[in-house]
């Protein structure tokens, strides 16, 4: 059983922001520190930060509007806080305490994230779908269910169950990390994915124990605490640069919020 929300749900919209203002932040320092809350909805878009690179408001407002939109932008930033920051003085250390199951990817979960990517392509607007077995439950907003039909993609399913929806940031309200089976499947995290730098463990840890449970196909769990020089027996410093690579060949911190580890 597994629920996916495609990149125009407005949950995802909050991660998508929140990626793109972390890619912001790498642009330019190598490697900063930023942690960023986004609360999005009804024509406001709310976002805090916690951040050793300043982000211009034009930026934040440029960022809003490529995204979401034209709507009203509440901004605060502030600098991280001190003890945090030390942590990080003389070299690459956990920045912070974490639980993480990284679990093998199972082929319901592809088929079903391969056909809201699919369906994407035809309609990029907000949608969520869930399998269970034989059972498929397909909510796509602003289509009619022959629409969905006639792209061949999906039989067989229950659609849109209310009828034609329109859905989007102007229907729901979209926070940072609000989706994580979504974009995780069955693994599990005591924090979020989206919206920090690679020193978090909640971003390195959990990207080196997804790619580790995929290579392996067993499920991997790992804990860390602020300060941790080693995870799983390796220097954090690897840790970091595993998932800087993977990220990197996704294209960015935006381009993980879109879709997730699935």
């Amino acid at each position: 059983m597994f629920e996916k929300v495609n990149m125009s749900h407005p949950d995802k919209v909050a991660d998508r922001i929140a990626g793109a203002l972390v890619d912001y932040a790498y642009s330019q320092e190598e490697n900063p520190k930023i942690a960023v809350e986004v609360l999005i909805g009804h024509g406001k878009c709310h976002i805090i930060t916690e951040t050793s690179v300043p982000i211009p408001r034009e930026k934040i407002l440029y960022t809003v509007n490529r995204i979401a939109g034209c709507m009203e932008v509440i901004y605060d930033e502030n600098r991280q806080d001190v003890h945090l920051a030390g942590n990080q003085e003389g070299g690459i250390r956990c920045g912070d305490n974490g639980i993480f199951k990284g679990v093998p990817v199972t082929e319901e979960q592809q088929t079903l994230s391969a056909i809201a990517k699919h369906l994407y392509e035809h309609f990029p607007t907000d949608g969520k779908f869930i399998i269970n077995g034989n059972r498929m439950i397909i909510c796509q907003s602003n289509a009619k269910i022959d629409e969905i039909l006639d792209t061949g993609l999906v039989s067989n399913a229950i659609i849109n169950p209310l009828g034609y929806w329109t859905g989007g940031t102007d229907v729901d309200t979209g926070a940072t990390n609000r989706k994580l089976g979504s974009d995780m499947g069955d693994a599990v995290t005591g924090g979020g994915l989206h919206g920090k730098d690679l020193s978090k463990a909640d971003v390195s840890v959990n990207i080196y124990a997804h790619l580790k449970a995929q290579s392996t196909g067993e499920e991997v769990k790992l804990c860390c605490a602020i300060g941790d020089t080693h995870v799983d027996g390796r220097p954090y410093s690897e840790i970091v640069e595993i998932a800087r690579e993977y990220i990197n060949k996704l294209g960015g911190f935006e381009k993980l919020a879109e879709w997730g580890l699935i």
